[in-house]
């Protein structure tokens, strides 16, 4: 039997953990949105972070870049104390906020990630910085798009950009809260690409944030659930199991997969008889 414990004692490959979390608790101070949660991340794993909405999975990303404290337990990111402006960790926030009728070019929203400093005229290109966008750009095949006004890209161009503009520092983490939220499924599958080619070769450790795991599946290394409470952690063949998650949610729970691979979860309500979705 797989239990929540068993599942986070499993390492994929051999990797120095940069994320460790033992008896974690996260929330609020009068409200626990779970707890109990130990985990591990290490150099070069790409983790996705599914659960119903409401269960805390962008409090995890609050407790990572130190804009909240854990209520309980040791969180550890890269041999230390989570902190604000942790110039290590890229991160790609469900929203960002820009007038849409700017004319801020694409490459220069990718500059700011490398220094925060203002846009505008008086705060120029450097050489350097330049490069850094050109590379950042090139590594998400945004070069043909590096001048064109945000205002004017689509949302699957706009997200190349976000995504250009949290590795162009070359981070050692990056977290990306529901970057395929509002993407069409060519969309989704070629976002999902780049970020996948950002850990293999940068050696990125990469935690994103979805709703829907079957488009994940074959990239991940490491799942982490967070469902009514508690948070199971392991390889998807681990977690993702009949067992695993009717032990994570206190319910039967089935588990289905088709001849894709795809995954289907399925709650059994015992006084009912019926089959309801367990929310991803």
């Amino acid at each position: 039997m797989t239990t929540i414990s068993e599942a986070r004692t499993v390492e994929v490959g051999d990797h120095s953990d940069l994320i460790v979390g033992e008896n974690v608790a996260a929330g609020y101070r009068n409200k626990v949105v779970w707890r109990g949660a130990n985990f591990s991340f290490g150099r070069g794993e790409f983790v996705a972070v599914i659960g119903p909405n409401g269960a805390g999975k962008t409090t995890l990303f609050r407790m990572l870049l130190g804009l909240q404290p854990t209520l309980n337990g040791s969180l550890r990111i890269l041999g230390a104390e989570p902190k604000r402006g942790n110039m290590r960790i890229g991160y790609v926030p469900q929203r960002h906020t820009f007038d849409s009728e700017t004319n801020i070019e694409s490459r220069e929203l990718v500059r700011l990630g490398l220094t925060g400093g203002r846009w505008g005229v008086n705060n120029p290109f450097s050489r350097r910085d330049r490069d850094a966008a050109n590379k950042a750009l090139e590594a998400v095949g945004g070069m043909d798009i590096a001048h064109r006004p945000l205002g004017v890209l689509s949302g699957g161009e706009l997200q190349r950009i976000f995504l250009a503009e949290a590795i162009v520092g070359n981070p050692d983490i990056l977290l990306l809260d529901e970057p395929l939220s509002n993407l069409d499924i060519r969309r989704e599958t070629e976002l999902l690409h780049l970020v996948n080619d950002v850990v293999r070769t940068r050696g990125v450790t990469a935690l994103l944030i979805a709703h829907n795991i079957n488009p994940l599946l074959p990239h991940l290394d490491k799942v982490m659930y967070i469902a009514n409470g508690k948070v199971a952690t392991g390889t998807p063949s681990q977690v993702l199991t009949s067992e695993s998650l009717s032990d994570l949610y206190g319910i039967p729970v089935e588990v289905l997969r088709d001849p894709h691979g795809n995954v289907a979860i399925i709650g059994i309500e015992e006084h009912h008889g019926s089959a309801v979705g367990v929310g991803l």
